[in-house]
């Protein structure tokens, strides 16, 4: 029985067993997805590198080719359900078992992985979830949507050493903050990640987590370094974000329903096309009008206008493989600005993001590599 070895890096011969698994995946077939996964380990692939160079790199280009318009949303969902099967029938292949077994005898440490409330994507916390538990670390895997008083209650009843809290999508990153302060002040430091955070990490610094890792495999890296440092003394949230004092991410957050009605009501006089909209297409404009308005939220909570102006290039280039102008946003965006005109940093921001409206447009797959938490749920049409 081939054992799985602690870690290692993508060997020469990944490509068939990624494209074995790519080809399930697009046929929905999971029963296949699962015995490419099985081989794999049978050829003797350790499961680190088929959870972090097989998977995760196909869940991915998953994002990418609907992005690109090549999947449907419903084929982006269906993928990535085949992927957590496929995670699944990995964590219970007998070399796997064997190599958790003898984990138990002496853990590394116990380790509470979760998602932070709201953040319904789950498997990149899985993944790291399941590499942790190779690497020989006893781990409580909370899954997705982790409201944070309960995860608190855990963190309280099972004294873990760290908290790995994970976000692929921007605006949760006030309660991401909210997370972190939190697990802090019981005295357990806090390692986060994911596509929310940014790719080189920068709002994980800012909002005061004690450590951050662009992927699985540098979050057990760094683990395996040694303890990550103490938390700060007990603070506020303001004391990370003394721009908050100046109530506009407060203001617009409160008001983000009554800004949508009101772009909603006045959009079809700035954009006549609006008169021959379905229902249906009226339902998608209101969606895509409300994660603007909090995408701008979240940029001023953070401070920082790339954010919001990258999720607007994002979603230009989302509507462009769509065969929707991007110029379309513009009209929404100045009825914004118009209703916050006494907010100097929102109007700024929107100011940025027209301009930006206004220069070529990026390649929807490109786009989607750089999306700012973006997402397949998070679709414009």
């Amino acid at each position: 029985m081939t054992r799985p070895a602690e870690h290692h890096g993508p060997p020469p011969e990944l490509d068939g067993w990624t494209d074995a698994l790519w080809d399930a995946v697009l046929a929905g077939d999971e029963y296949a997805a699962a015995d490419a996964v099985t081989a794999a380990l049978d050829h003797g692939m350790d499961a680190e590198t088929v959870l972090l160079d097989v998977i995760a790199p196909l869940q991915a280009r998953v994002g990418r080719e609907w992005a690109a318009n090549r999947l449907t949303v419903a084929q982006e969902h269906t993928a990535t359900a085949i992927n957590e099967r496929t995670i699944a029938a990995l964590a219970h292949h007998p070399a796997v078992r064997e190599a958790m077994a003898r984990h138990r005898a002496e853990p590394r440490g116990r380790v509470a992985v979760a998602c932070i409330d709201g953040e319904w994507h789950a498997l990149p916390a899985r993944i790291l979830a399941e590499v942790l538990r190779l690497r020989g670390w006893q781990v409580d895997y909370l899954g997705a949507q982790v409201p944070t008083p309960h995860l608190i209650s855990h963190v309280h009843r099972a004294n873990p050493a760290v908290v790995a809290l994970s976000s692929s999508i921007a605006t949760r990153l006030p309660a991401a903050h909210a997370a972190i302060t939190a697990c802090q002040a019981t005295g357990t430091p806090v390692l986060v990640g994911g596509a929310a955070y940014g790719i080189d990490g920068r709002y994980a610094s800012l909002l005061g987590a004690d450590g951050w890792a662009p992927d699985a495999r540098a979050a057990a890296d760094r683990l395996a370094e040694g303890p990550l440092p103490k938390p700060p003394p007990l603070h506020q949230v303001i004391d990370d974000l003394p721009h908050l004092a100046d109530q506009e991410y407060t203001q617009v957050s409160r008001t983000s329903r009554k800004l949508v009605r009101h772009v909603m009501a006045e959009l079809p006089a700035r954009f006549p096309a609006m008169a021959d909209y379905t229902d249906e297409q009226l339902r998608h404009t209101a969606e895509d009008i409300a994660h603007i308005v909090d995408f701008l939220a979240t940029a001023l909570y953070v401070d920082d206008p790339g954010l919001f102006t990258g999720f607007i290039e994002w979603t230009a280039g989302i509507l462009t493989a769509r065969g929707v102008p991007a110029k379309s946003l513009l009209p929404g965006l100045e009825l914004l600005a118009e209703q916050l005109v006494d907010y100097p940093r929102a109007t700024g921001m929107l100011s940025s993001a027209c301009e930006s409206l206004r220069q070529p447009v990026p390649d929807a797959a490109d786009a989607a590599t750089d999306a700012p938490g973006g997402s397949a749920e998070e679709r414009t049409a």
